[in-house]
């Protein structure tokens, strides 16, 4: 079996992690506002602070691959992962369920872009959309093991249990990571020192390729984050709500992969992109028709989400093989920018109109503009050469 396969086996089970960390939050979140008394402008804020850290930590990670394995910064972002859930577990407060949330938003923040660059050393100029694909299916499959498992959790044993068992999860993944993982084939070694190498078209390129990823993660946080409202007011309880909106990312997994395959054979990922983006419109939409909910939560996994791949491969082509990981800190600063205000807005709008409608609708404008943004990174891309 080729070793690039193996090595990928190993990061998607380690990249699990985030996911599952990420999703303790809003499976939690009705306990939280019964137990902490938070309301849900606070819950939204929480659940965008894991994303916060993104914005100051992205670039300086893209600079510590100067002087460490990329191996030791993705271990050493899944164990901070894990201490971030720690505190979280033993939290009494909106302040200190924070400071755990920006722990993980760091341990996240240097871990991520380290899975994604080791993908793309591997990968670049060939497979790329497929092996990108099943990176990225990781998150959502974390996500959709949370959305089971912290809610029955929750309901069973403990909101902290949820926080506990996550972060445990994260250690061993830093431990897989750290003891199996090592110098893969294919590997970029970065310029040395501190020095700024992007030049202007790259710069530009990582932005706008930036965005197109940052707001259609944006619309799928908004979307597990207040889907499931969507059904509990349609009269499903929270367990089977989540349940249901856990279904989409089930499918992402697979979807994705398939999506990535697709774009590789058929060189049509733009296409395929705008196809996906109508479909998670569509199925946004009909959320609201309550016996049409699985269908909903069906369509949104196989077809609106199945594009991540396709997004996240453009990494590849907005930078020189050698300034790859700067590249990432950037690509990551913008996209943490991006979307760590994105469940807070959401979150404001349901508290302003107590409407389940506003959120929802909120990330239908998410997806419409990740549409366009891959347009415009298109014509940019045509007219900038690197």
């Amino acid at each position: 079996m080729d070793k690039r396969w193996m090595v990928l086996a190993l990061l998607f089970v380690s990249r699990v992690g985030l996911g599952f960390q990420f999703q303790t939050l809003g499976s939690v979140s009705s306990e939280l506002v019964e137990a902490l008394e938070l309301n849900y402008a606070e819950i939204g804020s929480l659940i965008g602070l894991f994303m916060l850290p993104g914005m100051f930590l992205a670039i300086p990670a893209g600079f510590a691959g100067h002087f460490v394995s990329d191996r030791f910064i993705v271990g050493l972002g899944l164990l901070t992962l894990g201490a971030g859930g720690g505190v979280a577990s033993i939290a009494e407060s909106f302040e200190l369920l924070a400071a755990a949330r920006l722990i993980c938003g760091a341990g996240f923040v240097f871990s991520t872009i380290f899975f994604v660059k080791i993908v793309a050393d591997l990968f670049a100029g060939k497979e790329l959309a497929t092996a990108m694909g099943g990176l990225v299916m990781s998150w959502p499959c974390g996500i959709a093991m949370g959305q089971i498992s912290h809610g029955w959790l929750a309901a069973n044993f403990d909101w902290r249990m949820a926080f506990i068992v996550a972060s445990t999860y994260c250690v061993i993944g830093a431990l897989l990571v750290m003891i199996f993982c090592r110098d893969v084939p294919g590997a970029t070694k970065q310029t040395e020192g501190f020095r700024f190498t992007l030049n202007r078209n790259e710069i530009f390129l990582t932005v706008i390729a930036s965005l197109v990823w940052s707001l259609f993660n944006a619309g799928y946080v908004v979307y597990l984050s207040f889907a499931p409202s969507v059904l509990v007011a349609g009269g499903y309880d929270m367990v089977s709500a989540l349940g249901v909106i856990s279904l989409a990312s089930w499918l992402m997994i697979v979807s994705g992969v398939l999506c990535g395959l697709i774009a590789d054979r058929s060189g049509k990922p733009d296409l395929i992109l705008y196809f996906c983006m109508a479909a998670a419109i569509v199925a946004l939409l009909i959320l609201f028709i309550i016996p049409l909910a699985i269908p909903s939560s069906l369509l949104f996994g196989l077809m609106g989400m199945a594009p991540a791949g396709l997004i996240m491969a453009l990494t590849a082509q907005v930078t020189k093989p050698e300034n790859r990981a700067i590249g990432m800190g950037l690509f990551f600063t913008v996209y943490f920018l991006v979307q760590a205000p994105a469940p807070a807005i959401a979150g404001w709008l349901y508290d302003l109109t107590t409407d389940e409608i506003w959120p929802i609708l909120f990330a239908v404008a998410l997806f419409l503009c990740t549409g366009i943004a891959n347009l415009v990174f298109r014509v940019a891309q045509k007219r900038l050469p690197l």
